[in-house]
């Protein structure tokens, strides 16, 4: 239990760079939320996007090969997986970030 108390204590009345640990513990928490906000809102245009561009497709307005799809992928999916990266490497990641990004991916 005294592990336990320290750690309340530490968490009620110390200081981490001259910030509360309260605060320090609630930025990956707000972090996670505008995060989660972005990527739903992102992943329902990429699926309007992609709903779109299939029918097109379909309909024969717009024609796609699988070889075609192949050379984007090529060409753009390098550079998309290292912005991934980069973003990554940026964020918190702690359980805060967790759970800020599922209640910021819910209710966004």
């Amino acid at each position: 239990m005294s592990l336990l108390d320290e750690l309340l204590k530490f968490i009620g009345g110390g200081n981490i760079a001259g910030l509360p640990p309260l605060v320090v513990m609630v930025i990956p928490l707000i972090l996670g939320l505008i995060v989660g906000f972005f990527i739903k809102k992102f992943l329902k245009r990429a699926l309007i996007a992609g709903l779109i561009i299939a029918a097109v497709t379909y309909f024969g307005i717009f024609s796609l090969s699988l070889d075609e799809l192949k050379d984007i992928m090529a060409q753009y999916g390098p550079a998309s997986a290292h912005y991934v990266v980069l973003l990554v490497g940026m964020l918190p990641l702690s359980v805060g970030l967790i759970i800020g990004l599922a209640i910021g991916f819910l209710f966004g």
